[in-house]
């Protein structure tokens, strides 16, 4: 008899609607967990069903003995991951919410399996490193196996949240990252280092899903490149958060949850 092995989920939690069939996905970004989200959670349960995810190596997640002996981490792997979630669940058709990276995870998943994808929420899209954030990934690169893992990551939050009124995204997103491990960070690393073609083709290929772009107007490393992209895709929106950074969902949480609630709801 052949016996198939189960496969290993993502650590999810989910909150079900009395009335609604739509579902929300959470995903958020490197570093962080399902945890972020806390600020979205009573509202968007008003109104929809709700899956945070929280991704491999990450939040209750925990690497499972087959990725402790290998480096290969994709993002198509990463994002089968929240496919097999969903797949599991039975949810036929979700609309994606993603802050940083998790943009990048949900636009990839929304290229694979278009049929899965309601809608895209993007919060501090990340879309186009720039020379500067270039840069510091091959710095990161050099050091990483030299320098605490923590080091860096409480540098790469500095650079990309600098300012006083983005302390409470770069703490929270520090203290989620002192929950990986040394290796589950390089191998993260690595991906991100690798990403430059795949976001060339995500701008050049309008996917038209309706989606809708959230960033703060400090966001100074992303948002130029997603205010070209917004105009050049026909079903793309920008809404450009005042006085924010790139953590649009913990720094300015209202704003984001009556701006995107609004978007899904007004799309029925």
């Amino acid at each position: 008899m052949l016996h198939l092995q189960k496969k290993e989920l993502l650590s999810y939690t989910k909150h079900l609607h009395h009335t609604s069939r739509e579902w929300v996905t959470f995903v958020h970004g490197a570093g962080g967990s399902s945890s972020i989200w806390y600020k979205q959670v009573r509202e968007f349960k008003k109104h929809f069903n709700i899956l945070l995810l929280d991704l491999r190596g990450h939040g209750n997640s925990k690497p499972n003995l087959k990725d402790a002996f290998s480096d290969k981490y994709t993002f198509d792997s990463i994002t089968n991951d929240i496919v097999d979630v969903i797949d599991y669940e039975r949810i036929g058709k979700s609309h994606f919410i993603g802050i940083s990276l998790g943009t990048i995870l949900i636009r990839n998943l929304a290229e694979k399996y278009p049929h899965r994808v309601e809608s895209m929420v993007m919060g501090g899209a990340i879309m186009k490193l720039n020379f500067r954030s270039q840069v510091l990934m091959r710095l990161g690169i050099i050091f990483k196996s030299i320098v605490p893992y923590l080091w860096l990551y409480k540098f790469f939050a500095f650079v990309i949240m600098p300012n006083k009124n983005h302390k409470e995204s770069r703490s929270l997103f520090v203290r989620e990252a002192k929950k990986l491990y040394q290796k589950e960070f390089i191998r993260w690393f690595k991906l991100t280092s690798e990403i430059n073609p795949l976001l060339r083709f995500f701008r050049s290929a309008d996917i038209k899903i309706p989606t809708l772009y959230v960033m703060g107007e400090e966001d100074y490393l992303f948002l130029p490149t997603i205010k070209k992209i917004a105009h050049a895709h026909v079903v793309s929106d920008l809404f450009v958060v005042p006085e924010c950074g790139h953590v649009v969902n913990i720094e300015q949480p209202y704003v984001f949850n009556k701006t995107v609630i609004e978007y899904l709801t007004g799309l029925k």
